[in-house]
Parts: C-alpha cells; structure tokens; sequence
C-alpha cells in the first residue's frame, strides 16, 4: 500500500453502471413525479429508499455517506437561493404574522402528539416530547424545494403568503434545532452525564436571537453603507468573478458563525442570502440594478445580480447533482421494512394525519389576519391608517368606498387559497425532524422502538402530503394566487443610497 497518496485505479464496470442508473433513475423518478402528482421530491425520496440501506443497499455504505454529505451541501444551496431571492421589505412587513404562524408550527404538534401517543397510545412522557418534537419541524429544503419547482406557474418567492412561508419556515428550523439540542442533551442525562442543561438548551437559543438581532444592524448600518460607497461600482468590471468570489466568501462566513455558535448552518445560509441581497444600492444607476442578467454582463457599468450569478453557476449543479441527492439521502434514512407491520401502520397513519392537521392549522391565520386587519401587512396598516386619519380631517369618509359583493368573493377565495397553501406548504418535515427522532432513538433510552416508527411515518408521510397538496394547488389555481392581497407583491419605488423602503436584513 503506497503512503501519502490515493492510489488512483480504474474503478469497476459494476460499480460505474450502479451510479450512472441512481443519478439517471433520480432525474426519471423525478420527472414521473413531478408529472403524476406534482412533487418531484417524491421520487428522489423512493429512489434513495431502493437504493440505500432501507431496501436494496445497492450503493456500498462509504458512498451513501458521501452522499448525505454532498445532499446537504445542496441543502445549502437551496436556502442559499431562498435568501437570495427573498423579498427583504416583505419579510419585515410580515414579521409578525410569521411569528405567530411559527409558533403555532411548533406548538400544536408537541400538543397534539401528549393527545394521541401520551394519552391514547400509552407512550411515555419524555418519549411523547421527542417525537412531538421532530414533527414540529418544517423541512426548510422541502419549503424552498416547492417554492422553486412551482415558479413556472406563480413565483411564490414574491407572493405575501410564501413571504409568512418562509419565514415561519426558517423560524420553525430554528427551533426545531434547539429541540436537537434538548434531545442529545435529555441522552446524556439518561446516561448519568454530568451537564449544564441550561446553558446547552440556551446557547442555540441566545445564537440564533443574536445573529437574527445583530446581522441587520450591521448590515445595515456597516457592511452595506461600505459596500455601496467602495466596492459595488468596482463589481462591474469583472461582473460573475468578482459576485462568485464574494458569495462563497459570505456564505461560508455564515456558516462558520451560525455552526460555531451553537444555532443552525441552515439559518446562516439563509440570513447570508438575505444580507448579499440587500447591500447592493437601490438607486437607478447603482450598478447591480438592471433590468436581466445580459444588461449586467453587456454594460461595462453594470453588474449581474447575485441571484444572476448563482443561475449562472450553481443552479445547473444544485437542481441536478446536489438537490436530487439530498432527497435520496432522505430515503437513505427512513427504515423502510421494519416500517410494515400492521400496528406500526395503523399508529403511523392516524399520527400523520394528525400531524398534518397539526401544521395545516397554521393557515388559519390567513383568514384571522383577514377578518382582523383587512390582510394588511404591519407596515401597511400603519400607513392606512395615516392616510384614513387624513381623509377625515379633510372631509373624506373612506367607508364610503366599500367592495362590492363580487369583490369580496373574489377576496375570500384568494384569501382561503392563500390559507391553503400556508397550511399544506408547512406538513413537510424531512431532515430536521429525521434528526431529531434519529437522535432520540439512537443516543438516548427514552424512544421506544414503536414510537420510533411511529414518528417516522408521520415524517414520512406528511413529507408526502406536503408538497403533493401544494404542487396540486398551484397546477390549479396559480393565477389566484397571484392576486389579491395575498399574493404577488408590488416592488417598492426604488429609490435613492439613502432609502429605508427595503428594509434591513
């Protein structure tokens, strides 16, 4: 055996047939999906099931690891491209409603599962919590997954709905990586460890308030102010380079900070999304403001957007390598046979029915919001609510001006669709909740084996019937989604270096 190289070799016919048909059945599996029920996910999923360890184990051990590794570098990407495309102004609009929808996320799933596997099934107390848990978690890659796959029909990225999406999305992560941590944290004390359990529940706690708190701060008032007046216009003489250059170094300082910090590389990736959006200038001559990407590579005083750059050279990689291998590393780790047993089943379905309504409640705030403030938006609201003060000071009664019935009608089902879609787009669960019940299962004495599978259906599943409900939803509706108060969002007037309309991070 040589030393201090790899020997290189000729790999194996057998082996080199094995892994062009996984990437080619991935591709195939995602199209039949994708066409016969609108969620191509599905089919990854079932691809990575036949080919790992769950069923045929037709790919060696060494490269499913691989994979997992490689499918969630792809996971970055995709939330990478989320916070790149994210409508910074909608998200601070909404930021109450978010908060409200996240919680509710959260908080009806651990409920609901003390109902059912405490109460009805006879499972234990700490074994309830953690499988609660897990299925309070919405698989952020499966979010932005959907939100991508449907924009040929509505950019859901610019809708007022998909804006509370993802949001609550990110926030529901957030918390369902503190959950991660009180689960190891509950196996070392069933294991007589010694820990500070305050300090391990809080540090993701306090990590997570502290870069959502301070990255706007900074960003708005250090990194942007100097990007705008030193860097931006330098930008344009090497357009992709130089954006290329910068996005690998901000994503990988998000990722250090959010890993080492103690909260969620995939909030980092996110907010490092977010923070590359909103420091360019606004103004009409900044040189990041045009009109497509071939005005940015034409103009030798403009440059490509960030979200251009990364069309240009990551999106062909993530949607065909690195996307489709995160699903199959999904598949990878769901125990497929042991699965099939008739209590196993009848248990997993009634809990992911459960579960799936558990996350569909949280559409109900679509309407509450509705019927509350007129689907206004914090920020609208305020200004309404000055410019009503001024009509009545000069005489105006804008009651006055009332929608007719037919509008109304048209309203509450955009309204009731945009409900829909909150509800259906939150059921995914995927990696974190996989995560969580995986770790509650193997590094603690709580989760019994049939509260494992249990939960893994209802993961399993509701994985399933998410993105299914939406991919329906949109093929159908897509043209109500757009409008109304609930859909696509008009840009703000872009205006000058100065300009608060976009908001901070």
């Amino acid at each position: 055996m040589a030393g201090g190289f790899l020997p290189y070799h000729e790999p194996g016919t057998v082996d080199i047939l094995i892994i062009v048909s996984f990437f080619f059945f991935l591709s195939l599996a995602k199209w039949v999906s994708a066409t016969v029920i609108q969620a191509g996910i599905i089919g990854q999923i079932a691809v990575g099931i036949i080919y790992g360890v769950p069923l045929a184990n037709i790919l060696k051990y060494h490269w499913q690891e691989t994979f997992v590794t490689l499918g969630y570098v792809g996971l970055i990407l995709i939330i990478f491209e989320g916070g790149l495309g994210a409508r910074v102004d909608m998200l601070k609009q909404n930021f109450t409603l978010s908060m409200i929808s996240a919680a509710t996320g959260v908080l009806f799933p651990i409920g609901l599962s003390y109902l059912l596997l405490y109460l009805g099934f006879g499972y234990g107390a700490v074994e309830t919590f953690i499988i609660g848990a897990s299925l309070s978690a919405t698989s952020l890659g499966t979010t932005f997954a959907v939100i991508s796959s449907a924009s040929d029909s509505v950019n859901l990225a610019e809708t007022r709905v998909g804006s509370v999406l993802v949001s609550a999305a990110v926030i529901d992560d957030v918390v369902g990586l503190v959950m991660l941590s009180v689960v190891a944290d509950l196996g070392k004390l069933s294991g007589g460890d010694s820990v500070n359990l305050g300090w391990l529940i809080g540090r993701p706690i306090v990590a997570s308030i502290g870069m959502a708190a301070v990255t706007p701060i900074v960003t708005k008032w250090v990194f942007a102010p100097f990007f705008r007046k030193f860097v931006e216009y330098r930008f344009a003489r090497y357009d992709h380079i130089s954006n290329i250059i910068l996005m690998i170094l901000v994503l990988s300082a998000f990722i250090a900070i959010a890993g080492f910090t103690g909260t969620s590389v995939l909030f980092g990736a996110f907010l490092a999304g977010v923070f590359l959006t909103y420091i360019p200038s606004k103004h009409p001559e900044g040189p990041f403001v045009v009109l497509s990407r071939e005005e940015g590579e034409r103009d030798e005083d403009k440059s490509p957007t960030f979200i251009h750059t990364f069309e240009k050279y990551l999106l062909g990689p993530q949607q065909y390598l690195m996307e489709p291998l995160f699903f199959s590393s999904i598949g990878f780790a769901i125990p497929f046979l042991e699965l099939w047993t008739g209590e196993r089943i009848w248990k997993g379905i009634v809990y992911t029915l459960l579960m799936a309504f558990a996350k569909c409640v949280v559409g109900i705030w679509v309407p509450i919001w509705q019927l509350a403030l007129g689907g206004k938006s914090d920020t609208k609201l305020h200004e309404e609510q000055e410019i009503q003060g001024q009509q009545k000071i000069e005489g105006n009664n804008p009651s006055d001006e009332g929608q007719s019935d037919q509008e109304k009608g048209k309203t509450w089902k955009r309204t009731w669709l945009a409900t829909i879609l909150l509800g259906s787009a939150m059921v995914a669960r995927g990696e974190i909740g996989l995560l969580i019940i995986e770790t509650g299962y193997n590094e603690t004495s709580y989760v019994s084996n049939e509260g494992f599978y249990t939960g893994i259906w209802a993961i399993l599943l509701n994985t399933i019937i998410g993105p299914v409900g939406v991919g329906l939803l949109v093929r159908f509706y897509a043209h109500e989604l757009k409008g109304g108060d609930w859909g696509v969002q008009r840009t703000p007037a872009i205006s000058g270096y100065g300009s608060s309309e976009h908001g901070a991070v």
